[in-house]
């Protein structure tokens, strides 16, 4: 079979196999290295294989118990356990014939080596040798073996050797998901244990009966004299009940070593206990302490919260709260439902999976999302964070900076206003609802302060999050301001209403990228005044708008500012244009005759006195209001010129006007001073 074949096989059923001993590729790796092995060759992550190697393990239990007990017990080979013997060795001579065939992993060039030479050099010069000594039969070996060494049972004892496989088999079960691990581990001690327990009980017993003065061991002050001619039952039960006892505790002194070769044992067997009881104790311990010390770290955190709220003279309210989300964290990391470090380990395509199934169809609900597409669905519905509040604990607080914004999934939170110091409830939110979001989107304080009144689950949505991902989306980000105008026309509520009324306004003025302000923010540049040439440059966050610039310049070199000009001489009139880094030249208005002009009003047009009546009032407006705003003085010019002929602007005619204003310089003798 195709070993790629069978590695995805094993990967689609979830066996602990595929993840736990299969092959890895190597780090930009295209391929696995080997992709089919040869004729005849038994790849290990073979399903028949792995249910052969479990079969073996049967066997292996079977010869556990059997081993130290004929070595014991027995003086001569029984029939039924003799016939049980030659079936096991069997199966095991077979499983040596396997081997030959079966593919080893190298762990030098990690792939699986599929060479019959390699592999039976490989095998040959391992564990052939005690391979095929644990399987020769009992009676042969007796024969072959020296006269000390003839004792029945003495070499079935070398067929421990394959209590390796159980070692093995235990291991992969640890990191089997379908295998409840604190059971497995549970159960491989309990192995180890009885194993020691039922060898050390045939190891006395067997010092017992073959010692040279019968009336002087342990058995006999237990039995009696006639203790070899009572079952074998009870002498087996006997000699296990000492064993367990020695074990457990130093003895009840009802059986005690007699003759000095008990004594011996003894000592040795009471040494061999103490790392026995170590190693039961420090994996009882790992198995149950981790459950345990969860609780005394929970109990230190609410211990030292308290404290803390006691050392610092904090309010009842704000104690209580600290105590009931840290009683809430601990409840939901208890039954699992938020696991952040688990979560957190997960590729992010698996992240976005889960939280795609779990909240995706709440968020395509949500009003603020209302016809925006699903790509920026899904990404807003990954970068969402879970979070459960207790009752009366404060979510957002009134005027604190906007962070986040909550979509609220069970529960009900109440959105409070200070009154004249007294907290008063605006409206209640519930499923499906959003706090926190007016100041988000708009800039600005948070407007309410959000409470929990019942257990409740929220989503967060992180500010930053949240704007990287709609300017990916313009087209998303509009129908989204689109929303929030909406809703805030629909809620008609007295705070509300100056929030709305303040952002139609700057949509109206052109500043429709409402959700894109931090571009500006981030941005930096240097200004310099030519006016101030003692005053040193210097750098500046980029403002929101040209007339901030030119006034956050005006407190800097001292001066009255009405220009804003690159270091090449062009005029801006948008600060749009404006990139990170750029040298900013900041310049005064001047008279024709170079007296600095620090009051507008000192401006006017020239017109002739025909052509002021009622006209001059509001063109001064129209002209001083552009001039103010520091936008579109030349376009105004030009309209102006365009809408009457009858004007007369010095010696300036239309086309002067025009080359003037693509030039972004408008000489002082259009106008005239005045006291």
């Amino acid at each position: 079979m195709d070993v790629s074949e069978e590695l995805e096989q094993l990967s689609r059923d979830g066996s602990h196999y595929s993840l736990s001993t299969g092959i890895l590729p190597s780090l930009g790796a295209r391929s696995n290295p080997r992709v089919q092995l040869s004729r005849f060759i038994i790849s290990p992550y073979d399903r028949r294989y792995r249910i052969w190697e479990t079969f073996l393990v049967a066997l292996v239990i079977y010869t556990a118990w059997v081993s130290p007990f004929e070595f014991g017990f027995l003086k001569q080979p029984e029939r039924p356990l003799s016939i049980c013997d030659y079936v096991v060795n069997g199966f095991f001579a077979m499983d040596i014939v396997l081997t030959f065939f079966l593919a080893y992993f190298d762990k030098t060039s990690y792939i699986l080596v599929d060479d019959r030479k390699k592999i039976a050099w490989k095998y040959a010069t391992s564990w052939l040798a005690l391979d095929i000594i644990t399987t020769i039969p009992t009676e042969l070996a007796r024969k072959i073996s020296p006269v000390p060494f003839q004792s029945y049972g003495f070499f079935n004892m070398l067929r421990l050797w394959r209590l390796r496989r159980v070692s093995a088999l235990f291991s992969r079960l640890e990191k089997d998901r379908n295998y409840n691990y604190f059971w497995v581990r549970s159960a491989k001690i309990t192995c180890v244990t009885l194993f020691a327990v039922h060898s050390a009980g045939c190891f006395f017993y067997l010092t017992a009966a073959r010692y040279h003065d019968p009336q002087s061991t342990w058995i006999r002050a237990a039995l009696g004299d006639n203790f070899l001619e009572q079952s074998i039952w009870r002498r087996y039960v006997t000699s296990i009940y000492w064993s367990f006892t020695t074990l457990t505790t130093v003895g009840y002194g009802d059986l005690h070593p007699v003759n000095t070769t008990e004594m011996g044992f003894y000592i040795f067997y009471m040494f061999f206990n103490l790392g026995l009881t170590a190693y039961l104790i420090g994996n009882m311990t790992n198995l149950v302490v981790p459950g345990t010390s969860r609780t005394r770290r929970f109990r230190d955190t609410i211990q030292a919260a308290s404290s803390f709220a006691q050392r610092n003279n904090l309010p009842d309210r704000l104690r209580d709260q600290m105590l009931a989300h840290l009683r809430l964290k601990f409840r939901t990391d208890s039954e699992g439902l938020l696991h952040e470090e688990t979560l957190d380990s997960l590729p992010r395509g698996i992240r976005s999976s889960i939280s795609h199934y779990l909240f995706y169809s709440l968020v395509d609900k949500v009003y603020l999302f209302r016809g925006v597409s699903k790509g920026l669905l899904f990404q807003l519905v990954s970068e969402t964070k879970a979070e459960y509040y207790p009752p009366n604990e404060d979510v957002i607080l009134q005027n604190e900076a906007p962070t986040d914004f909550y979509i609220l999934v069970t529960g009900a939170v109440d959105l409070l206003a200070m009154n004249n110091g007294v907290e008063q409830a605006v409206w209640e939110a519930e499923t499906g609802d959003l706090c926190g979001e007016i100041g988000v989107l708009c800039h600005r304080p948070q407007l309410f302060t959000v409470r929990t009144k019942r257990l409740s689950q929220l989503l967060r949505l992180n500010r930053h999050a949240f704007l990287n991902i709609v300017r990916g989306n313009v087209g998303d980000g509009t129908i989204i301001m689109n929303n929030l105008l909406q809703h805030l026309r629909e809620l008609r509520d007295p705070i509300t209403e100056g929030v709305l009324l303040e952002t139609e306004k700057m949509v109206a003025r052109g500043k429709k990228d409402l959700l894109f302000p931090i571009s500006h923010g981030i941005a930096r540049v240097t200004i310099s005044c030519p006016e101030k040439e003692g005053v040193a440059r210097r750098l500046v966050r980029l403002p929101n708008s040209l007339q901030a610039l030119l006034e956050n310049g005006a407190k800097i070199f001292d001066i009255s500012l009405a220009k804003v000009m690159s270091k090449d001489g062009a005029e801006i009139d948008d600060i749009e244009v404006i990139r990170d880094g750029d040298h900013l030249i900041l310049a005064k208005v001047m008279s024709k005759d170079g007296a600095e002009i620090d009051d507008i009003e000192v401006i006017i047009l020239y017109l002739p006195l025909t052509q002021c009546k009622g006209l001059a009032r509001k063109t001064r407006d129209f002209y001083l209001f552009g001039f103010c705003a520091n936008k579109y003085p030349y376009n105004f010019i030009s309209s102006l010129v365009q809408s009457t002929n009858s004007l007369h602007w010095g010696n300036y005619t239309q086309n002067m006007i025009e080359n003037r204003r693509e030039r972004r310089s408008v000489k002082s003798q259009s106008c005239t001073e005045y006291d």
